[in-house]
């Protein structure tokens, strides 16, 4: 266990040095969700739309650099280790590769939450959003739930990635803009109808989204898709599950790395 966390904290604290090292990274993906989000802020106040509209916005602004870490600094990860020739280097160390994904994710964590911070705080200071947290317990632990089954998915899908190659970064891609429409990152998920929002609830953060605003909002009941609780519980098995796969999926695809030599590239 005392090596389980070393290797887990020795993967995270990369990523946290690096969060606060780069300031035009920081700038670059701060920059772009805030334009978006004064869009639509500004769209929905020209329509004299509710005010719970534009916290329902700066929430999901907030939550877009979790699901963008989750692609490019989770999913694809593996193969890009194995790229620059870290993955040797991985294979040989005395640790779990369940540490790696652990200390990936941890460390993304930090970078989104950071990201995620500015923006929650421009919302509310530059554009006067304003929030009604009833419960600030469950809106943390919906929070929490809502990011680890976004990571756990990440850890998961990293194993297939690392098979796909460069064709996971065109997953990426498609996993980004249809994402963010229709998971209702910038409106109420509910408004898809009851089977369409319910297919795109397999992805955690429209779940997630949907049970945070609903503990954060005045007038949640207007918004909401489905009761907060049976969302946090949906969180919690979704958590488990993916977290699961992950090590299952993991495990397998090694196996069979080591058995066709595509551990690493062939030029290397």
């Amino acid at each position: 266990m005392r090596k389980f966390l070393q290797a887990a904290w020795g993967r995270a604290y990369v990523r946290i040095v690096a969060a606060n090292r780069e300031p035009s990274w920081l700038i670059s993906e701060i920059t772009i969700p805030v334009l978006s989000i004064a869009a639509y802020l500004l769209i929905y106040r020209s329509l004299g739309a509710p005010r719970d509209y534009e916290g329902l916005v700066v929430l999901g602004g907030a939550m877009m650099p979790f699901w963008l870490t989750m692609l490019w600094s989770m999913a694809t990860q593996l193969y890009w280790e194995k790229e620059v020739g870290n993955l040797d280097l991985y294979m040989i160390a005395p640790m779990s590769f369940g540490a790696l994904l652990l200390g990936m994710a941890i460390g993304g964590m930090f970078m989104a939450g950071l990201r995620a911070s500015i923006i929650f705080l421009t919302g509310i200071f530059v554009f006067g959003v304003k929030f009604h947290i009833s419960n600030p317990a469950l809106a943390l632990l919906a929070f929490f739930l809502t990011i680890s089954a976004i990571f756990m998915l990440g850890a998961a899908v990293s194993s297939m990635y690392f098979v796909l190659g460069r064709a996971g970064e065109k997953l990426n891609l498609l996993f980004m803009e249809p994402v963010f429409t229709f998971s209702g990152f910038f409106f109420p998920v509910k408004i898809l109808g009851r089977v369409g929002a319910a297919i795109v609830s397999i992805i955690p953060i429209t779940i997630g989204l949907d049970a945070i605003r609903q503990l954060m909002l005045s007038n949640p009941d207007k918004l909401k898709f489905i009761d907060y609780k049976i969302e946090l519980v949906i969180l919690f098995v979704m958590t488990f599950l993916l977290g699961l796969g992950a090590n299952v999926i993991l495990n397998v695809m090694l196996e069979k790395g080591k058995k066709l030599g595509t551990l690493t590239l062939k030029w290397m």
